[in-house]
């Protein structure tokens, strides 16, 4: 039986699902619109329109990996507050960061469409430049995304970049500090394990942010999203399974993963791509100082992973009773 939405639903609710359907569809429909909508114009009397775009796109090429275009409206849109209190979204701070520092921060886990990571990092909603004055956030995504015409210019002004090491290095090189870069470090991949109930982290063989952050003397900071397994449900992929090889099979294909995800709906609560509305709350861990080492050896990359863990778990540890995670639940790393 479908559970029907009530007609009474105030205002303020209506709006702020309006603003989680307009970002899910941006996360999972833009990129195709804006390419075919790109093409379509070729063939029309506004074929200009495309041409010009094509002329600005090549000489802008290589912006996204030069530290985006990040616009500060964009980012204090009201749109975004009535996202985060869709579910509602937290950013919580356990202790300051020096914004004469660069940082990479690690963001756990990768959830389904990294809600948190993009509400907490990409907008001013939850009071990022509040909390950290003088600090700058970009959130890499996959820079598949900024080859789609139109849309790599909207994920440039919220401040994605691309998840390359040309884009991280040329922020982190950055003389003077203030530059946080945030990385899911899971991926794509990650988003296959995140069922409700979870805290799985795929991170033990993950040392490309270590490398980064010791050639560029980065302070690493852990970040653990409570919360984010939790706004959809997935259908069933344990490992060995047929789903699971062919899921595993696109993503080494296509680098994207492909969750079989689903909740509600934007009338009713029984089915749908909408997330549920379940509180998200985002834990800034404390910051890990790293000297700088341009060359690092094995060695040195495995301790500073090993300790990144150790920082990971006792943030998680610390933290997980204020947020509805049982005593006995514990990080699960693969």
């Amino acid at each position: 039986m479908i559970n029907f939405a009530p007609l009474s639903v105030p205002l303020r609710r209506r709006l702020q699902t309006v603003a989680v359907l307009q970002w899910v569809f941006s996360f999972l429909a833009l990129a195709p619109c804006c390419i075919v909508l790109f093409i379509y114009l070729l063939f029309t009397r506004f074929w200009l329109i495309s041409v010009l775009y094509a002329t600005w796109w090549f000489v802008d090429w290589d912006t996204p990996s030069h530290g985006g275009r990040k616009v500060p409206f964009v980012c204090h849109l009201s749109v975004w507050r009535y996202m985060r209190d869709y579910f509602p979204i937290q950013l919580v701070k356990t202790v300051d960061l020096d914004p004469r520092q660069n940082y990479v921060l690690g963001f756990h886990p990768h959830g389904i469409l990294v809600a948190g990571a993009f509400t907490n990092f990409c907008t001013q909603a939850t009071g990022f430049e509040q909390l950290f004055p003088c600090l700058r956030s970009y959130l890499l995504m996959l820079p598949l995304w900024f080859r789609a015409p139109f849309f790599r210019d909207y994920i440039m002004y919220a401040g994605l970049v691309p998840s390359d090491k040309e884009s991280a290095s040329y922020l982190l090189s950055k003389e003077g500090g203030g530059n946080a870069v945030v990385i899911a470090v899971g991926g794509a991949l990650e988003a296959l394990d995140a069922h409700p109930g979870t805290h799985t982290v795929l991170l033990a063989n993950k040392k490309g942010f270590i490398k980064l952050a010791m050639e560029h003397g980065a302070s690493l900071v852990p970040v653990y999203s409570f919360g984010e397994n939790e706004v959809f449900d997935q259908v069933p992929n344990p490992q060995g399974t047929l789903l699971r090889w062919t899921q595993n099979r696109l993503q080494s294909i296509m680098g994207i993963s492909l969750p079989l995800f689903h909740a509600r709906g934007i009338f009713q609560y029984s089915f749908g791509l909408m997330p549920y509305r379940k509180p998200i709350a985002t834990v800034v861990g404390k910051p890990i100082r790293v000297q700088k080492n341009e060359k690092p050896s094995a060695e040195d990359l495995d301790a500073l992973h090993e300790l990144y863990m150790d920082e990971l778990t006792q943030l998680f540890e610390e933290h997980k009773g204020k947020y509805g995670v049982p005593e006995d639940t514990h990080l699960v790393f693969i």
